[in-house]
């Protein structure tokens, strides 16, 4: 066995995947920044 086939064996352990982001993931983590920036200028930590 080389080592390129020993390595491809190999389970994955998380890490990206190859399909990219969800996009629903992705839009809810954009509105959480965007709601974490109002309360905090809300609040007047800035």
């Amino acid at each position: 066995m080389s080592a390129h086939s020993a390595t491809a064996a190999r389970a994955r352990t998380g890490g990206p995947r190859e399909d990219g982001p969800n996009i629903l993931e992705h839009a809810l983590g954009w509105t959480l920044v965007v709601v974490l920036a109002m309360l905090v200028t809300q609040l007047g930590l800035v």
